[in-house]
Formats: C-alpha cells, structure tokens, sequence
C-alpha cells in the first residue's frame, strides 16, 4: 500500500525505544499487535517498499489492510512483553497468532498464613492473602532464580500445605540440607518464618550484595581457567537481574495508548447526530447480566474524552428485583447510580428506606431510626428539587447516558432519571441487532450504518459495558461454586460456614487444613472436625 502523509508524519515521531505498537485497518479495528526493542526501526519496515519481495501472503495481506498504527514506549524489552501479551488478549487481533489463548506468564506466591510457607509457581492471583511476585517474562530465569533462593535462605520446596515428620523422611530438600527442616522442630517456626521473610526481601530487590559475590566468583573462575563455572555464574547473575528487576505488570490497558483513530472527531460525530451542543465529556455505559434470573448483576462504565475512565467503573449486584425482568433490574442500576452521584454532589445523607430498615438486625435499628429522623430534616434527592440543571451542582454526573438495549430498557432508564430531577441529561439506547440507536420520544431508530465513528464510539461503550458486567457476573457464580460443597456438609449453618471461609478463605484450602486447624474455628469439636475432613477428602477430586 502506498505510505500516506498521515502515516509517513506520525513515522518521524517514532522514538528509537523499546515499546509495542499496535496496526489498525480503515475501521480504527487493531488487526495486529507487535513489540519491539527499537520502534522507530521496527514500524518503519512495515512501509518499505524494498522489503516488499521478501514478505510471505500473510504479511503482504497484513501491510494493505493498515490504515494507521499507534505506539506506546516502555521501559525495557521484558516490559514490552508483557504489555505485548495483555493487549493480544484484550483485542484479539486477527493477524497474530501468539498469546490468544488464557495462558498468562508465570508468578511467584507465597501465603505467609500458612503454618510453614512456601514459594509455588502459579499464572493467576487466585489467592486473598498471599503474596505474589511477577508476572515474569521468562520462565527459566524464574525457575532457577527460585532455586537459589531455596539454596541460599535454606527454604523448603516439598509439595504439603503442612509437612509433618512422616513427610521429612522422604524430603530430598532436608536430606540434601537445603531445607532448615521446621517440620520436625529443627528450627522454630518464627526463625523460619524470618527466612521467608529475608527471602521475600531479596526477591523484591534487595539482592545487591549476591550479585556481587556471583561476579567476583565468576572473575575468579575465569582466572582459573574454569570457563565452564565462571560460564554457569555468569548465566546465574543474568538470570537474577532479570528475574528482580523491577518492570510495571500492566494489569490493565495504560491509558495513554489510543484505542481509536481519532476519538475526538468520534465525539464531535456523536454530538452531531444526536443533536447535543457540544462533544460529551462523560459518556456513563449500562448493562445488564443475569442467568435465567440468578446472579442479577449490572456495569457502569464511564468514558472520558472517548477514552474509557476506569476510576469511575461501578458494578452493582442487582437486590430489589424478582425473577428474570432486565426492565426492573435497569431501572434498579440506574437509580441507584445517580441518586448517590447526587448525594455527593450536595453532601446529603443517603435517604433510609423501608427496605433498609426491613433488613437491619436489632442491634442497628436505632442508628438507622436517627439517620431516617436527620434526613428527613433536609431535602431529599428523589423529590425532583434539582430540575434545573444551571442551578444543580454538576459533580460527576454525565454528559451522556447509553443503555444498553431497545425501547424498554431506555424508557425505564428515563423514568428513573425524571424522577431524580435529571431528565435534562440526554439518554439513549443501543440495540445490537443492527446498532439502532433509540432516543426518547422519537418512534423512528436511528441508523448510521457499522462504519459510522459515532456508532464506532458506542460500540466501545456498550461492549465495554457488557465485558464488565459479564466478567462481574462470572466471577459470583465461581464463588458460588466453590463455597456451595459447604452446603452439602450435613448440619452446617450459615455462622459454621462463614466462620471456615473467613478463617480459610476458599475450600481449596480448607481441605488441606489439619483436624487442629478446624478445632480453632468457633462451632467445631473433634468430632465435627475429623467429619468435616473426611467429607472434603471424600470429595476431593482425583
């Protein structure tokens, strides 16, 4: 493809620093996603004629399909990796290949409740409590810094969550005297937890001294004419650089990256369609998700300058709505959301319901009565008193409001809006058949067509919108799953099993606690204690 004034201008401010960059075809859609130590090098070969012969079709299709590309520089190449790896999984990009899957690098955790902690490799931060090292880029360099550091702070690496003497007669690590051996009372489990702890410490860093005393034993070794040692200490040094040199994790997409061509002409192209006096500002993305009416879940999502603002992401369990009805459970979120934006705009007290107080306990029955009796001296926000918008405090409220959905959601939306004195603030709805966008009070939908950047704009919203709403959604029916083996338990009640899950913190590690460990918990004696055990043994998967 020829090489366009747009492009060839944004080629002269690529730096020579090592980034990722990311190609993106006529529709701002990203089609590829590539790192680089040098970008000013690596993007410009992509529109160099003279490498035009040595391209395969895969590439050649990829090159024609670019109609602008975007960049972001980072610190070091393992950062760029990283980040590389996020964004492949964020967008799918039809040209690449690597890191599609759910496969994450490899972190270092430790849990320093346990009764002896150890280091385990894991790829997911799964565990409330532990600490985690990473993610790391390269695997081999975490696996062997691991085992110097086993070496050096005489750490166990055996597999039990608790090791006992039955354990320590089959452990190579105590053997071998790499292990300290806290599982027969060789060392006391405070003096081995101080070795965890100086363990933790070197691993973040502090580990100036050893590289030291590795380089000059590599020094020594190569004046020996031991090139096979110094070779092996040397390798040993770089490993350990890299595995405690300090990168940024992008656990999510950095905000300075574009994730579209021109998101200001897209703003100026919304407002023009639907008639608003200037660009929205603030674009709040609702969305509903519910299985056959269990898990009732709803996503704010708000966009800034058409760029997603993650700080005022919201998710909401949906409490007042029955069975599956997504017209309620709308109208739920919404009111929700600005009754409490307006509240913080004016510094009011939220307004005590009936339903509050049908769910209070006893003991808080009288702090709610005084907080009703104090609010009901001042203005409530649900009585239309902020009509005005000139006169309204304008906090954090949007500029434009999407739902997610047609006709019905939106006219709940909007009663829910009026009766909060907001019906100034526009609203639309989004459906997703053929992206007709639905406004209030007009029978007609518009259509603009997929290729539209007002349409472009939505669609970030409302996907965005239904990814968190989705993933939220998800994310309770896991922890239902793992906590409802519990209910099987014959005569648990609700206090029993909130008390394990509160000293444990899921069933997995439960099932690896010792009878003693269970007696400690309030409801539970010897006998139900060895019950319980053997029931979750029973259950165990093999």
């Amino acid at each position: 493809m020829p090489v366009t004034d747009h492009i060839r201008n944004k080629l002269g401010d690529v730096p020579h620093r090592p980034g990722i960059y990311l190609m993106k075809d006529r529709f701002g859609t990203v089609i590829y996603v590539g790192k680089a130590r040098d970008l000013k090098r690596r993007v410009s070969q992509y529109f160099q004629a003279s490498r035009r012969s040595g391209w395969d079709l895969k590439f050649n299709a990829l090159v024609e399909a670019i109609h602008d590309f975007d960049i972001h520089v980072v610190k070091s190449e393992p950062e760029s990796l990283l980040l590389e790896s996020r964004l492949i999984k964020e967008f799918h990009p039809r040209y690449n290949v690597s890191f599609r899957d759910d496969k994450r690098f490899l972190m270092l955790k430790i849990n320093l409740n346990d009764p002896i902690p150890r280091f385990t490799f894991t790829r997911v931060r799964n565990e409330e409590g532990a600490k985690f090292f990473g993610p790391f880029p390269g695997s081999g360099s975490l696996r062997r810094t691991l085992n110097l550091v086993r070496h050096k702070f005489n750490l166990r690496g055996c597999r039990p969550l608790n090791p006992t003497e039955a354990d320590y007669k089959h452990c190579l690590y105590a053997h071998l005297k790499v292990c300290t051996a806290p599982c027969i009372g060789n060392v006391t489990l405070e003096q081995y937890r101080m070795q965890v702890m100086a363990a933790c410490d070197f691993l973040e860093g502090q580990c100036g001294e050893m590289i030291k005393e590795l380089e000059e034993g590599m020094k020594k070794a190569a004046e020996r004419l031991d090139f096979e040692k110094a070779a092996e200490l040397r390798d040993l040094v770089t490993d350990l650089k890299r595995t405690t040199k300090r990168t940024e994790k992008f656990e999510r997409i950095p905000y300075t990256l574009p994730v579209a061509l021109d998101p200001k002409a897209d703003l100026a192209s919304l407002a023009e369609v639907l008639g608003l006096p200037e660009p929205p500002e603030r674009i709040d993305g609702f969305d509903i998700s519910n299985i056959s009416g269990t898990f009732k879940v709803a996503s704010i999502v708000r966009f800034r300058n058409g760029r997603p603002d993650r700080a005022n992401y919201r998710r909401l369990r949906i409490k007042d709505v029955e069975g599956q009805n997504d017209f309620a459970s709308m109208a739920e979120a919404v009111q929700r959301r600005y009754s409490r934006l307006l509240r913080e705009a004016n510094k009011q007290p939220r307004e005590i319901t009936d339903k509050d107080l049908a769910r209070a306990i006893p003991t808080e029955m009288q702090s709610l009565v005084d907080e009703v009796s104090k609010a009901s001296k001042k203005k409530s926000v649900r009585t239309g008193d902020y009509v005005d918008r000139a006169d309204r405090p304008r906090g954090n409220l949007p500029d434009l409001i999407v739902i997610d959905g047609g006709k019905g959601q939106l006219g709940m939306a909007v009663t829910e809006l009026t009766k909060l004195g907001l019906a100034d603030i526009p609203v639309i709805g989004l459906a997703k058949e053929y992206e007709e966008i639905h406004r209030p009070g007009e029978k007609q939908a518009l259509r603009l067509g997929l290729d539209h950047p007002a349409v472009k704009l939505l669609q970030r919203v409302r996907d965005e919108s239904h990814r968190v709403a989705n993933s939220y959604n998800a994310q309770l029916r896991l922890k239902l799953v793992s906590e409802s083996l519990l209910d099987e338990f014959p005569g648990i009640g609700k206090q029993r099993k909130a008390a394990l899950l509160k000293k444990f913190g899921s069933v997995h590690r439960l099932r690896h606690a010792t009878i003693e460990e269970l007696q400690s918990v309030d409801g539970f004696g010897p006998t139900a204690a060895k019950a319980l055990q053997a029931f979750l043994v029973a259950r165990t998967p093999r």
